[in-house]
């Protein structure tokens, strides 16, 4: 999956404040999430994330999934 640094991640899942939508801050093995409702920052393994990606936007514009 195509994920850069700065991407905003529309995940199936709310984060338990509420919010969907997450900026990607790191990537690698890893992912490191900012919530983008209260700015908690969450590293977790790359597998999980992407398969809770709903939708991927870079610049505001939606990117096609690989």
């Amino acid at each position: 999956m195509d994920v850069h640094v700065g991407d905003t991640l529309i995940m199936k899942k709310p984060h338990p404040c509420g919010e969907t939508s997450f900026t990607v801050k790191r990537v690698g093995m890893d992912f490191r999430i900012k919530c983008n409702g209260c700015g908690h920052e969450v590293m977790a393994p790359r597998g999980k994330i992407e398969k809770n990606i709903k939708k991927i936007l870079r610049d505001g514009q939606p990117v096609e999934k690989n």
